[in-house]
């Protein structure tokens, strides 16, 4: 309801309830005309007042409707890639792995070496197309165990890491936004 369609449906109480009060004042039929019309200004303001605090209150409400619809849509606009994202990394973890596959292979031959060029190449575009959209890459070897971006899939003694820091990544996490879109698999090391 718009303000002023509340303002005429109080003006329209206000009269009803002037109309109301002058009707009971005749049929009562009482002789003191100035006590009646002090009993019934108050009765009016009060009644005033009263329209006026739930106008506020109304007002109020609807600012507050219209602050937590905004946040909801630029919440919906900065996290709407979410889902697309998470189907895209499956296709980063085959890239990086096919790089990995051929580490160690450079006397292979040419032909490996090419393959391995191609499939960096193309790791590279994709992460740099990821990034455009906000979409960043966790790799937190070295760096100490976050539960809120990391999942810990073991722990092992490591003497020359920290207590509670990554030791190797299974599988890196990625984030959209500052929002963890998947967490990074990781190894802790264990206190001694």
């Amino acid at each position: 309801m718009s303000t002023d369609e509340n303002r005429n449906e109080q003006a329209e109480e206000l009269k009803e309830a002037t109309e109301a009060a002058a009707e009971e004042a005749q049929a009562a039929g009482e002789s003191d005309p100035e006590g009646e019309e002090v009993s019934e200004v108050e009765a009016l303001s009060a009644q005033v007042q009263e329209l006026k605090d739930q106008m506020l209150r109304t007002q109020a409400e609807m600012q507050n409707v219209r602050r937590r619809s905004e946040i909801d849509v630029e919440k919906a606009h900065k996290f709407a890639l979410e889902k697309f994202v998470k189907e895209l990394l499956p296709v980063a973890d085959s890239l990086e792995k096919a790089v990995e596959s051929t580490e160690g292979q450079e006397n292979s031959g040419e032909l490996v070496a090419s393959i391995r060029e191609g499939v960096e190449m193309t790791l590279d575009l994709f992460l740099k197309s990821l990034a455009k959209f906000n979409v960043e890459q966790l790799n937190p070897v070295g760096e100490p165990f976050d539960p809120q971006q990391h999942e810990a899939m073991s722990m092992v003694p490591a003497p020359d890491a920290e207590p509670n820091s990554v030791v190797n990544v299974v599988q890196k996490g990625y984030l959209l936004n500052g929002r963890v879109v998947r967490p990074a698999m990781v190894i802790v090391a264990k206190a001694e």
